[in-house]
């Protein structure tokens, strides 16, 4: 099977799947009474009065047999109708695409760095193994997996902003946040404040997103990289006692040929599928890490929704949890069939 049939058949797996997480999440909201249901249907806070609900209950006919119920739902969920958040005080669609961003940018800044810096030093932790460096890359590992992020991002805010002035917590200053929200001439294209700030012209509001990004990124690729080299390593020193690494050598292919060509490649399955669905856990909210930096983005949302019981926007958020863990599943079955051709016949 070709590459591209692959891709195809994992593409028509995609809908049932979908499909049954959304009735999933529907069967949740089953739980709940017609009046906190009644949220997933309101559009504004001035609707959320006993007479305005009850209207909502009979409109939307909430309490009607269940697959009358879902059809309704789903058919607004369609229309990008997702309710009210009463946390956020706005739509739940427009709470996800306006606070997606900020989450978006950590994570597209460190999931790089995490990724490649893992492998490769899983990898030669791996080659060199109980030397000198297999030692200090373990005891890194170790470490980085051992700290809290709550008290690593506190440390370094202490460290970094109280005692010298620099790194600041929160997404922007006062200044460039009253500019980006209050100046028309401010266009957002990405939401992404580092991107947009070049799009715009405005080079200092991107020097002062990269400043609020460089605790949240370095607090998470210490502590995700290490995850990282240890799943490498753990899969790199398997695939070097395989029988094929011994016929690599025994046909006199050299170190770097050996190691690159061959073990690496069969040893980053199982780091790709940590990879993908570490990437997908991030874009879904590092929340103590928002939290602790107060960068707004979905996690920090999706923490306080669900503290409030904010059933549209705890609903909302799992529906897009779902979507985002779906795409990045299809993402690594691909790169599987990129990298082990024989993944494709089974």
């Amino acid at each position: 099977m070709g590459l591209r049939q692959f891709i195809i058949r994992r593409l028509l797996l995609v809908v049932p799947t979908i499909l049954g997480a959304i009735l999933l999440i529907f069967a949740v909201t089953q739980i709940f009474d017609p009046v906190a249901r009644a949220s997933l249907y309101i559009t504004n806070v001035q609707q959320f009065t006993p007479e305005n609900i009850e209207a909502v209950i009979k409109s939307y006919g909430l309490r009607d047999p269940a697959y009358m119920q879902f059809a309704r739902w789903f058919s607004e969920v369609l229309r990008g109708n997702l309710g009210y958040s009463r946390t956020a005080r706005q739509p739940v669609a427009v709470a996800l695409t306006q606070r997606f961003p900020a989450t978006a940018e950590i994570v597209l800044i460190c999931s790089p760095i995490i990724i490649l810096v893992g492998i490769y030093l899983g990898v030669k932790s791996a080659v060199h193994r109980d030397k000198p460096f297999d030692h200090l890359t373990r005891s890194l590992a170790i470490t980085g997996m051992s700290l809290p992020s709550f008290w690593l991002g506190i440390l370094f805010i202490a460290i970094f902003f109280v005692t010298f002035g620099i790194f600041p917590p929160r997404r922007l200053s006062v200044a460039a946040e009253s500019f980006v929200h209050n100046n028309p001439i401010f266009i957002r294209y990405t939401g992404l404040m580092t991107v947009d700030g070049l799009l715009n012209g405005q080079l200092w509001i991107t020097l002062n997103a990269i400043e609020h990004l460089v605790l949240p990124v370095v607090v998470l690729t210490i502590i995700q990289t290490a995850t990282i080299i240890r799943i490498m390593r753990s899969s790199m020193l398997e695939a070097l006692n395989k029988g094929y690494i011994v016929t690599a050598r025994a046909k006199g292919l050299s170190q770097n040929e050996v190691i690159n060509k061959h073990a690496r490649r069969n040893a980053l399955i199982p780091t790709i599928t940590l990879s993908g669905l570490m990437v997908a856990g991030m874009l879904n909210g590092v929340v103590i890490t928002e939290t602790v930096f107060n960068f707004g983005g979905v996690g920090q949302w999706a923490a306080q929704a669900a503290l409030a019981v904010d059933v549209a926007g705890v609903l909302g958020f799992t529906l897009f949890s779902g979507f985002l863990f779906v795409a990045a599943n299809l993402i690594v079955d691909v790169l599987y069939a990129y990298i082990d051709p024989r993944i494709r016949l089974e």
